[in-house]
């Protein structure tokens, strides 16, 4: 694949060619928002944008971690897939967050590429780079019985990526 966005923001994606294109471009949420699993706003630390109340607003990393909280998010050492628990993952570029991205019940991880794609890739970092940065906080909470279910059923990597 050699989508131009794609090549600019996540180039170890492109170059590997292993994620799917998962939802057309929108501008009615963003990466943030998508981490936390939600698609009808724009989340970041701005007046022009939706914040969880009583978060700092700003733009830290413990600020991000702190928004991921009042989901019953819970920092974590690392992103490997656990049928208990689902994660996400923040980046950050010289210590200033850049990107969010969710694992999904199959093992592999989503990301809304700013105003553009929602993609799936296989791991948490294959977005990183000279746009995101590297993954400098990953954070879970408990998965709901219903979507463990759901996860053992598509327990990570059964369908490979086109």
């Amino acid at each position: 694949m050699s989508d131009p966005i794609i090549i600019a923001t996540c180039p170890a994606l492109a170059a590997t060619g292993a994620y799917r294109v998962t939802s057309p471009a929108t501008r009615n949420y963003n990466c943030v928002a998508w981490a936390a699993s939600r698609t009808d706003r724009w989340w970041w630390p701005s007046p022009f944008a939706y914040w969880p109340a009583g978060v700092p607003n700003e733009e830290t990393v413990a600020a991000f971690e702190a928004a991921y909280t009042t989901l019953g998010y819970r920092r974590c050492p690392d992103g490997r897939f656990e049928l208990a628990f689902e994660r996400l993952a923040i980046f950050a570029l010289a210590g200033v967050p850049k990107h969010a991205t969710r694992q999904l019940d199959n093992g592999r991880w989503t990301s809304k590429l700013g105003k553009y794609l929602d993609v799936e890739h296989l791991t948490a970092d294959a977005v990183g780079g000279p746009m995101y940065g590297h993954v400098v906080s990953f954070m879970r909470r408990p998965r709901p019985i219903w979507r463990r279910v759901l996860a053992l059923v598509r327990s990570p990597f059964r369908r490979p990526i086109p």
